[in-house]
């Protein structure tokens, strides 16, 4: 699978190049785009302020010209936490997606999005401050109207960003268990 996978609100941090090669040692090709240009941090409140000051349309933007070289050849666009929320924008506006995997995010969806049976999986921390059950539930039915075909796997007492080693967040047993499933459904596409 050819796969561009989309960092947090943290930045382009090892975690990201961590799962990138974990990708790669299963057979894909990955894409990592940066859409902070260098920029990390070290708390979350510091990168939603860069997100807020760099605005939504100036990010997608950036991941939509870091995307469109390989659109082509079918992506499946894969995203942690805010990069989450950007591959599900991308998915859903590209009619040759392959597939849309979620890690610690979701997104709004546009009125009126059709896909044709695009494969999503989203893993997320239960509870999760950013995700909650009530913005789950109504995300997923939104999601099932436009066509997609979901699996959602959460994970009870992790933190938000749990795949990521570096952060407080971390919860090995989960991160495990969730690059597990992902690895079987990217396999599956």
């Amino acid at each position: 699978m050819n796969i561009m996978l989309f960092h947090s609100t943290y930045g382009l941090r090892p975690a990201v190049h961590q799962a990138a090669d974990r990708l790669r040692s299963a057979g894909h090709e990955v894409w990592t785009p940066d859409l902070f240009e260098g920029r990390t941090f070290e708390t979350v409140e510091e990168g939603m302020e860069h997100n807020e000051k760099t605005g939504k349309e100036e990010l997608l933007k950036r991941a939509v010209l870091a995307a469109a070289p390989y659109s082509e050849r079918g992506l499946v666009y894969a995203g942690f936490s805010l990069g989450a929320s950007i591959a599900q924008t991308l998915a859903l506006g590209d009619d040759k997606a392959r597939g849309l995997l979620l890690l610690h995010g979701t997104s709004d969806i546009a009125p009126g999005v059709t896909v044709d049976g695009l494969p999503v999986q989203l893993h997320v921390a239960e509870p999760d401050p950013f995700e909650t059950d009530d913005w789950l539930s109504a995300w997923y039915l939104q999601m099932g109207r436009t066509g997609a075909d979901v699996e959602v796997y959460r994970y009870a007492g992790a933190g938000h960003l749990y795949t990521d080693p570096d952060l407080p967040d971390h919860d090995a047993e989960a991160a495990e268990a969730t690059w597990r499933v992902a690895l079987g459904f990217l396999d599956s596409l």
